[in-house]
Protein backbone atom coordinates (compact mmCIF):
# COMPACT_ATOMS: atom_id res chain seq x y z
CA UNK A 1 0.00 0.00 0.00
CA UNK A 2 3.10 2.11 0.97
CA UNK A 3 4.48 1.77 -2.48
CA UNK A 4 0.96 2.75 -4.06
CA UNK A 5 0.72 5.81 -2.51
CA UNK A 6 4.10 7.28 -2.77
CA UNK A 7 3.38 6.40 -6.74
CA UNK A 8 0.63 8.20 -7.20
CA UNK A 9 2.17 11.34 -5.33
CA UNK A 10 5.12 10.90 -7.53
CA UNK A 11 2.49 10.58 -10.83
CA UNK A 12 0.33 13.79 -9.87
CA UNK A 13 3.28 15.87 -9.27
CA UNK A 14 5.01 15.36 -12.47
CA UNK A 15 1.86 15.97 -14.14
CA UNK A 16 1.41 19.44 -12.17
CA UNK A 17 4.73 20.29 -13.49
CA UNK A 18 3.81 19.17 -17.47
CA UNK A 19 0.13 19.82 -17.81
CA UNK A 20 0.11 23.42 -16.77
CA UNK A 21 3.20 24.83 -17.34
CA UNK A 22 1.79 27.24 -19.24
CA UNK A 23 -1.06 29.07 -17.12
CA UNK A 24 -0.20 32.87 -16.53
CA UNK A 25 -0.22 31.85 -12.54
CA UNK A 26 1.91 28.57 -11.88
CA UNK A 27 2.45 29.33 -8.23
CA UNK A 28 0.23 26.73 -6.67
CA UNK A 29 1.82 24.33 -8.72
CA UNK A 30 5.08 25.01 -7.63
CA UNK A 31 4.01 25.91 -3.83
CA UNK A 32 2.20 22.36 -3.94
CA UNK A 33 5.36 20.32 -5.79
CA UNK A 34 7.97 22.12 -3.37
CA UNK A 35 5.89 21.15 -0.46
CA UNK A 36 5.84 17.56 -1.79
CA UNK A 37 9.76 17.74 -1.90
CA UNK A 38 9.90 18.90 1.67
CA UNK A 39 7.70 16.27 2.96
CA UNK A 40 9.55 13.22 1.53
CA UNK A 41 12.73 14.97 2.54
CA UNK A 42 11.57 14.68 6.46
CA UNK A 43 13.71 12.01 8.24
CA UNK A 44 12.53 13.50 11.65
CA UNK A 45 9.86 15.30 13.55
CA UNK A 46 9.22 16.84 16.27
CA UNK A 47 5.73 18.96 15.97
CA UNK A 48 3.17 20.50 18.11
CA UNK A 49 -0.48 19.69 16.52
CA UNK A 50 -3.86 20.90 17.27
CA UNK A 51 -6.76 19.05 15.72
CA UNK A 52 -10.06 19.38 15.49
CA UNK A 53 -12.52 16.24 13.57
CA UNK A 54 -16.19 16.17 13.49
CA UNK A 55 -17.52 13.18 14.67
CA UNK A 56 -21.03 12.80 14.29
CA UNK A 57 -22.84 16.77 14.94
CA UNK A 58 -19.90 17.21 17.34
CA UNK A 59 -16.46 18.92 17.12
CA UNK A 60 -13.68 17.19 18.97
CA UNK A 61 -10.42 18.80 19.54
CA UNK A 62 -6.91 17.62 20.90
CA UNK A 63 -3.43 19.66 21.53
CA UNK A 64 -0.76 16.98 21.85
CA UNK A 65 3.29 16.43 20.72
CA UNK A 66 4.57 13.93 18.90
CA UNK A 67 8.37 12.96 17.98
CA UNK A 68 8.89 10.86 14.98
CA UNK A 69 11.33 9.24 12.88
CA UNK A 70 9.89 8.20 9.53
CA UNK A 71 12.25 4.96 8.42
CA UNK A 72 11.99 2.70 9.98
CA UNK A 73 8.64 4.78 11.56
CA UNK A 74 9.27 5.44 15.32
CA UNK A 75 6.71 7.41 16.98
CA UNK A 76 6.38 9.20 20.61
CA UNK A 77 2.84 10.78 21.04
CA UNK A 78 1.86 12.60 23.89
CA UNK A 79 -1.38 14.76 25.22
CA UNK A 80 -0.79 16.51 28.24
CA UNK A 81 -4.42 17.35 28.67
CA UNK A 82 -5.87 13.65 28.48
CA UNK A 83 -2.81 11.95 30.41
CA UNK A 84 -2.27 9.97 27.17
CA UNK A 85 0.94 8.34 25.80
CA UNK A 86 1.85 6.53 22.81
CA UNK A 87 4.74 4.95 22.01
CA UNK A 88 5.15 2.63 18.52
CA UNK A 89 8.60 1.07 16.76
CA UNK A 90 7.57 -0.62 13.60
CA UNK A 91 8.58 -4.04 14.33
CA UNK A 92 8.28 -4.58 17.56
CA UNK A 93 5.39 -5.79 20.08
CA UNK A 94 3.83 -7.29 16.86
CA UNK A 95 3.94 -3.72 15.35
CA UNK A 96 1.74 -2.79 18.17
CA UNK A 97 1.43 0.10 19.84
CA UNK A 98 1.88 0.78 23.69
CA UNK A 99 -0.60 3.27 25.17
CA UNK A 100 -0.55 4.52 28.64
CA UNK A 101 -4.41 5.48 29.15
CA UNK A 102 -5.70 7.75 30.82
CA UNK A 103 -8.74 5.65 32.52
CA UNK A 104 -8.84 2.88 34.81
CA UNK A 105 -6.67 0.38 34.88
CA UNK A 106 -3.90 2.93 34.12
CA UNK A 107 -1.71 0.35 33.02
CA UNK A 108 0.31 -0.08 29.96
CA UNK A 109 -1.95 -1.52 27.09
CA UNK A 110 -0.26 -3.19 23.44
CA UNK A 111 -3.14 -2.17 21.36
CA UNK A 112 -3.24 -2.78 17.26
CA UNK A 113 -2.92 0.73 15.80
CA UNK A 114 -5.71 0.06 13.51
CA UNK A 115 -8.42 -1.57 15.65
CA UNK A 116 -11.56 -0.52 16.94
CA UNK A 117 -9.82 1.34 20.94
CA UNK A 118 -7.48 3.09 19.12
CA UNK A 119 -9.32 4.21 16.18
CA UNK A 120 -12.38 5.42 17.76
CA UNK A 121 -13.50 9.04 17.68
CA UNK A 122 -10.49 9.47 15.12
CA UNK A 123 -10.34 10.11 11.40
CA UNK A 124 -7.18 8.87 11.57
CA UNK A 125 -4.42 6.27 12.68
CA UNK A 126 -1.25 7.40 14.60
CA UNK A 127 0.17 5.50 10.99
CA UNK A 128 -0.90 9.05 9.15
CA UNK A 129 0.42 11.19 12.38
CA UNK A 130 3.26 13.49 10.68
CA UNK A 131 3.10 16.05 7.42
CA UNK A 132 3.04 12.57 5.05
CA UNK A 133 -1.11 12.31 5.01
CA UNK A 134 -1.35 16.03 3.69
CA UNK A 135 0.78 15.20 0.54
CA UNK A 136 -1.57 12.13 0.00
CA UNK A 137 -4.69 14.47 0.58
CA UNK A 138 -3.53 16.59 -1.66
CA UNK A 139 -2.63 13.76 -4.55
CA UNK A 140 -5.60 12.11 -4.07
CA UNK A 141 -7.66 15.52 -4.00
CA UNK A 142 -5.83 15.84 -7.63
CA UNK A 143 -6.93 12.58 -8.51
CA UNK A 144 -10.38 12.87 -8.28
CA UNK A 145 -10.97 16.26 -9.64
CA UNK A 146 -10.96 16.30 -13.77
CA UNK A 147 -10.17 20.05 -13.52
CA UNK A 148 -7.01 19.78 -11.63
CA UNK A 149 -5.22 22.74 -10.47
CA UNK A 150 -7.92 25.08 -12.38
CA UNK A 151 -9.40 24.49 -8.68
CA UNK A 152 -6.74 25.53 -6.84
CA UNK A 153 -5.91 29.30 -6.04
CA UNK A 154 -3.35 31.21 -4.41
CA UNK A 155 -4.16 34.18 -2.27
CA UNK A 156 -0.46 35.44 -1.61
CA UNK A 157 0.88 35.42 1.41
CA UNK A 158 -0.23 35.87 4.96
CA UNK A 159 0.66 35.03 8.63
CA UNK A 160 -0.32 31.74 10.33
CA UNK A 161 0.89 30.98 13.88
CA UNK A 162 3.72 32.75 13.61
CA UNK A 163 4.48 31.85 10.36
CA UNK A 164 4.47 33.65 7.03
CA UNK A 165 2.34 31.78 4.70
CA UNK A 166 1.64 30.71 1.10
CA UNK A 167 -2.27 30.34 1.20
CA UNK A 168 -3.69 27.92 -1.17
CA UNK A 169 -7.64 27.11 -1.38
CA UNK A 170 -9.23 24.06 -3.41
CA UNK A 171 -12.59 24.10 -4.11
CA UNK A 172 -15.32 22.23 -5.65
CA UNK A 173 -18.82 23.09 -6.08
CA UNK A 174 -19.58 19.76 -8.35
CA UNK A 175 -18.77 17.83 -5.17
CA UNK A 176 -21.57 15.34 -4.35
CA UNK A 177 -22.51 11.05 -3.47
CA UNK A 178 -23.31 7.94 -5.30
CA UNK A 179 -23.84 4.77 -5.06
CA UNK A 180 -21.77 2.35 -4.27
CA UNK A 181 -22.07 -1.64 -4.17
CA UNK A 182 -19.76 -3.16 -1.19
CA UNK A 183 -17.79 -6.30 -2.60
CA UNK A 184 -16.14 -8.87 -1.26
CA UNK A 185 -14.37 -8.21 2.14
CA UNK A 186 -14.24 -4.78 1.88
CA UNK A 187 -14.28 -2.32 4.44
CA UNK A 188 -14.30 1.52 4.57
CA UNK A 189 -10.52 1.61 4.65
CA UNK A 190 -10.00 -0.38 1.76
CA UNK A 191 -13.50 1.26 -0.19
CA UNK A 192 -12.03 4.29 0.41
CA UNK A 193 -8.35 3.59 -0.95
CA UNK A 194 -9.41 2.05 -3.92
CA UNK A 195 -11.78 5.10 -4.94
CA UNK A 196 -9.01 7.83 -3.81
CA UNK A 197 -12.04 9.17 -1.36
CA UNK A 198 -11.81 10.13 2.23
CA UNK A 199 -12.09 7.84 4.74
CA UNK A 200 -14.09 9.52 7.29
CA UNK A 201 -16.52 10.91 4.76
CA UNK A 202 -17.32 7.29 3.86
CA UNK A 203 -18.14 6.16 7.52
CA UNK A 204 -19.94 9.44 8.37
CA UNK A 205 -22.48 9.33 5.17
CA UNK A 206 -23.02 5.89 6.43
CA UNK A 207 -23.38 5.65 9.74
CA UNK A 208 -20.02 3.61 10.25
CA UNK A 209 -17.86 5.91 12.34
CA UNK A 210 -16.53 3.21 14.67
CA UNK A 211 -16.96 0.32 11.98
CA UNK A 212 -13.59 -1.24 11.07
CA UNK A 213 -14.59 -4.58 9.77
CA UNK A 214 -15.64 -5.85 6.85
CA UNK A 215 -19.25 -4.54 5.66
CA UNK A 216 -22.01 -7.19 4.35
CA UNK A 217 -21.43 -7.63 0.53
CA UNK A 218 -24.24 -6.03 -1.15
CA UNK A 219 -25.18 -3.35 0.88
CA UNK A 220 -25.16 0.05 -1.53
CA UNK A 221 -23.61 2.75 0.26
CA UNK A 222 -22.87 6.37 -0.23
CA UNK A 223 -19.49 7.21 -1.52
CA UNK A 224 -17.81 11.02 -2.53
CA UNK A 225 -17.05 11.99 -6.01
CA UNK A 226 -14.28 13.89 -4.66
CA UNK A 227 -11.73 13.78 -1.46
CA UNK A 228 -13.49 16.68 -0.06
CA UNK A 229 -15.63 20.02 -1.41
CA UNK A 230 -13.01 22.54 -0.50
CA UNK A 231 -9.44 22.85 1.74
CA UNK A 232 -7.66 25.57 2.66
CA UNK A 233 -3.76 24.58 3.20
CA UNK A 234 -1.41 27.46 4.93
CA UNK A 235 2.27 26.54 3.60
CA UNK A 236 5.62 27.83 5.46
CA UNK A 237 7.69 29.63 2.85
CA UNK A 238 10.95 29.09 4.75
CA UNK A 239 10.01 25.11 5.41
CA UNK A 240 7.54 25.10 2.71
CA UNK A 241 5.78 22.89 4.96
CA UNK A 242 1.62 23.14 6.05
CA UNK A 243 1.53 24.34 8.72
CA UNK A 244 -2.56 24.59 8.96
CA UNK A 245 -4.47 22.48 6.60
CA UNK A 246 -8.41 22.37 6.62
CA UNK A 247 -10.95 19.69 5.18
CA UNK A 248 -14.71 20.96 3.87
CA UNK A 249 -17.57 18.97 2.71
CA UNK A 250 -20.87 19.83 1.69
CA UNK A 251 -21.73 20.60 5.34
CA UNK A 252 -18.75 22.75 6.59
CA UNK A 253 -15.66 21.58 8.11
CA UNK A 254 -14.42 18.51 8.88
CA UNK A 255 -11.25 18.46 9.88
CA UNK A 256 -8.26 21.22 10.61
CA UNK A 257 -4.89 20.16 11.89
CA UNK A 258 -2.72 23.21 12.97
CA UNK A 259 1.35 22.38 13.03
CA UNK A 260 3.48 24.58 15.48
CA UNK A 261 7.35 24.21 16.66
CA UNK A 262 7.79 22.18 14.14
CA UNK A 263 11.79 21.17 13.93
CA UNK A 264 12.92 18.52 11.08
CA UNK A 265 15.52 16.17 10.99
CA UNK A 266 17.20 17.08 14.45
CA UNK A 267 18.49 13.18 15.24
CA UNK A 268 16.22 11.69 17.91
CA UNK A 269 18.15 9.19 19.93
CA UNK A 270 17.87 5.59 19.80
CA UNK A 271 16.03 6.07 23.86
CA UNK A 272 13.90 8.45 23.52
CA UNK A 273 12.07 5.73 21.61
CA UNK A 274 11.81 3.81 24.75
CA UNK A 275 9.38 3.40 27.30
CA UNK A 276 11.81 3.27 30.03
CA UNK A 277 13.12 7.31 28.72
CA UNK A 278 13.34 9.92 31.52
CA UNK A 279 10.16 11.79 31.28
CA UNK A 280 8.00 9.10 29.87
CA UNK A 281 5.14 7.33 31.86
CA UNK A 282 4.94 3.87 30.30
Amino acid sequence: MKVKLTGILAIFFIVFCTSFISLTDIKPVRILQQMNDSIKSIKTVRAHISALERVENKFLTAKSEIKLQVHPRRLYFKNSLKKLEILYNHGQLNNKALVKPNTFPYVPLMLDPTGNLMRKNQHYTIHELGFDFVGRSVAFTINKDKEGLNNFKYHGKVNKNGYSCYFIEYENKNFSYVDYTVGNKETVTSIALKLVVNDYLVRYKNDLLNDYGFLKQGRIIKVPTLFCKKATLYIDEKMMLPVAVSLYDEIGIFENYEFTKIETNRPIKEEEFSRSYSGYNF
